[in-house]
């Protein structure tokens, strides 16, 4: 195909200028539909011009199984061969994107159908092996039909190989994305494809174990429209984000620059209402987490999914930089009119939105990056669902994942802290509140309706709880708190935002130089201690006495 022609898109049947198309990174003008590029067209649009040294493989035809389907599967690899110009089904190079060293593999569908053979999963094995030597992240660019049926059961062998690989990286911190090109399927998606920490689809680029076809025609099932698309894949928790061929490059290099790690309380508050203090923290103009996120964070690029069966909207995390420290940002999201607080289910997040936080926490922990929680919720999702996948579990597993994490944890309490369903982001080794904020272990109204058997005694219940700001740093539960200005961080978002910077500043600057033992053991210190002098439990074979507390 020549830039000369006119073509037919294959996305909306357009007529394209050929030039126009090429110029375009063969993106249909018309409909955005993304034509599949070579492996050394991927590796040219993606690096650094100059910086991409390509990885020479040899391979050994030696042991070829002597398989013949319609022809004999050494015709097929050497018409392969001369039509491409390819040793193999993938690419392997280094390079740089935006300055940032990176290994890449990219496979090329032309060969075989990309195809996942022994010769494929050593090099992208063996690139595995250059990221994890020279500690540099890994980006895979997958294009593939599945395993090469023609090398039997070695090629079903390359799925654990690869595997094994990429979980070396995770031991060693090392960062690894995956770039989903059209199409990627079978033993490829069922493996290094969906293993990474990060995966990035072109848009409408499909992703599956097994085809549309395979499966209509197996269990005679009429699959939905967009079926195993990336906003399909998206919507349901598989990948990360969706970023179209002009955008890649800068979405890579901030990924890449955040895994680099390159350099770059006062008691004196005034006493207050505990119910105004509820009311204030409910207000809708308070500034959300994506708010503080626009504000105070660099280059923040959203992680979407659970990686098993949904994305939680009420719960967003990413990646990014604050003051030049790269970061990872998990926040609770309301919004501000009823119909963005419908669509994030009121910041009340669901099971998947935990497991989600919890990923994202995995990844800060792999790559050594601080996390900064945001916490605005009325509490955990109640519902059916949310009960039927586990939602006390979710929330379970992040106490117990928040505590050990070997990197520094700050939480903010911005608006509401609702509950475990805050607390489930808020076991770190700070913990700053908002002057308006609350935080409670249930609602003043649930408080009032269980105890005073009246739900207009909040107000009483409010006081009783001890939910304001100025109570909880008394109480040792938080350590600051930040100061908003006039009647509200509502009133003027922008200084609210500030004042939170000053306050995470400071408090990353005092965490930053710590090591990891004296994080971790400080925290669980920290939490040890709430409730350590209201009773002793004495044990009768050390002590020779009946079992008994007693109480303080």
């Amino acid at each position: 195909m020549t830039t000369t022609e006119w073509l037919v898109c294959d996305g909306c049947a357009a007529m394209i200028y050929g030039r126009r198309f090429a110029r375009a990174g063969r993106i249909c003008p018309e409909c955005g539909w993304h034509a599949p590029l070579t492996a050394p067209q991927r590796l040219a649009s993606l690096l650094d011009p100059g910086s991409v040294r390509t990885l020479e493989l040899v391979v050994a035809d030696a042991d070829l199984p002597e398989f013949t389907d319609l022809r004999p599967y050494s015709d097929r690899l050497r018409d392969a061969r001369a039509r491409t110009g390819l040793a193999e089904a993938v690419v392997c190079a280094r390079g740089r994107i935006d300055d940032n060293p990176v290994v890449v593999a990219a496979m090329d569908f032309r060969f075989l159908g990309g195809s996942l053979g022994t010769a494929v999963g050593e090099a992208v094995t063996r690139a595995a092996e250059i990221a994890l030597r020279e500690r540099t992240p890994l980006l895979i660019v997958t294009a593939s039909g599945g395993a090469r049926m023609q090398e039997g059961i070695l090629s079903l062998m390359q799925m654990a190989k690869t595997s094994q690989a990429l979980g070396q990286l995770d031991e060693a911190g090392v960062l690894t994305v995956s770039l989903i090109t059209d199409p990627t399927y079978g033993g490829v998606a069922a493996s290094f494809a969906t293993s990474t920490d990060v995966i990035i689809a072109e848009p409408r680029a499909r992703l599956g174990f097994a085809g549309r076809r395979v499966i209509e025609q197996t269990i005679r099932e009429t699959l939905p429209a967009g079926f195993q698309t990336a906003e399909f894949l998206l919507e349901h928790g598989v990948i990360d984000m969706i970023r179209s061929r002009a955008e890649l490059r800068a979405t890579l290099a901030r990924l890449l620059s955040v895994a680099s790690r390159r350099p770059v309380s006062d008691d004196r508050l005034p006493e207050r209402d505990p119910w105004l203090c509820v009311r204030a923290a409910r207000r809708l103009g308070r500034p959300t987490t994506l708010d503080h996120v626009a504000m105070l964070v660099d280059g923040f690029d959203e992680l979407h999914g659970d990686r098993s069966s949904a994305d939680c909207p009420a719960l967003v995390a990413g990646l990014g930089r604050f003051e030049g420290v790269p970061v990872v940002v998990i926040g609770t999201q309301k919004g501000h009119d009823g119909a963005e607080l419908a669509a994030r289910n009121y910041g009340m997040p669901s099971p998947a939105g935990y497991r989600k936080a919890a990923r994202v926490m995995r990844l800060a922990a792999k790559l050594g990056l601080p996390v900064i929680t945001l916490i605005d919720t009325a509490g955990a999702h109640p519902g059916v669902d949310a009960e039927r996948h586990g939602q006390a579990v979710a929330i379970a597993q992040n106490l117990v994942l928040m505590a050990g994490l070997p990197v520094p944890v700050v939480a903010v309490v911005t608006g509401e802290g609702g509950s475990g369903g805050a607390l489930a982001l808020t076991v770190a080794d700070r913990i700053l509140m908002c002057e308006n904020a609350v935080y409670s272990v249930i609602s003043a109204e649930g408080c009032a309706a269980i105890l005073w058997k009246d739900p207009a005694a909040a107000p009483l219940a409010a006081t009783a709880l001890r939910v304001d700001a100025r109570s909880l740093l008394r109480l040792g539960i938080v350590d600051g708190v930040v100061p908003e200005p006039g009647e509200g961080a509502e009133t003027d978002p922008v200084a609210a935002s500030e004042a939170l910077r000053a306050a995470l500043a400071q408090t990353l600057g005092e965490l930053l130089p710590l090591d990891q033992m004296t994080l971790v053991t400080a925290r669980r210190a920290r939490f040890r201690r709430f409730g350590s002098d209201t009773a002793v439990l004495v044990d009768p074979a050390a002590a020779g006495r009946p079992d008994r507390v007693v109480s303080r």
